[in-house]
């Protein structure tokens, strides 16, 4: 089975039993208190396990599927068949560490999701194919345009510090995936911006 699947298996899994099992929840979402007083360092990935509804879960697993087979082929050429998988919860672990250093004595603040990592894979894809069409709520888009809106408008979100959005999250998933992907294939970046110059959408 497909690293991607299979990542999207244990996830649905996972996120359907927490949603009926508050326990299960509690034990897996990113509670900073948990880390820095009782070192349950397992939070800093669990946490992209769970996810607070269905939507939620089903738009970053939509995202998955669709991104994360593209780019999988990428990371096990260069690092072998768990590449993507090292990739991926790479991706969860450092999109969260911000937030987690920022929220660490605050009792009351929870994030979970994999979005952080999603966005790790969505930005990494796009810089193998800037100019593919990708549809934003219904509206087709160029990949590097979604990229350039999305980068903007969670920097504006994130410093406005409202929602129960991790912002952060996103932004440093995003990139963590561009410089991960530069540094595993270098030949990359050239490749990207040859095809900049080279609009087709």
């Amino acid at each position: 089975m497909p690293i991607t699947l299979l990542i999207i298996a244990i996830t649905c899994i996972v996120s359907f039993m927490a949603f009926k099992n508050s326990r299960l929840m509690d034990d897996l979402i990113l509670w900073p208190p948990a880390i820095s007083r009782q070192r349950e360092y397992h939070r800093l990935v669990t946490y992209g396990l769970v996810h607070a509804d269905f939507n939620h879960l089903l738009f970053n697993m939509i995202t998955l599927f669709f991104f994360g087979r593209q780019m999988e082929g990428l990371f096990t050429a260069r690092l072998g068949m768990l590449g993507f998988a090292l990739f991926y919860i790479g991706g969860l672990v450092v999109s969260i560490l911000p937030t987690y250093l920022k929220n660490r004595g605050n009792p009351g603040y929870r994030s979970l999701g994999a979005s952080g990592a999603v966005s790790a894979v969505l930005f990494a894809y796009i810089l193998l194919a800037p100019w593919s069409r990708i549809i934003v709520l219904v509206i087709p888009m160029p990949a590097i345009v979604y990229a350039v809106l999305y980068t903007g408008y969670s920097i504006y979100m994130d410093r406005r510090g409202q929602g129960n959005t991790n912002h952060s999250a996103h932004l440093w998933g995003a990139v963590y995936g561009v410089a991960v992907t530069l540094l595993v294939d270098p030949r990359v970046l050239p490749h990207f911006l040859d095809a900049l110059q080279r609009p087709s959408f």
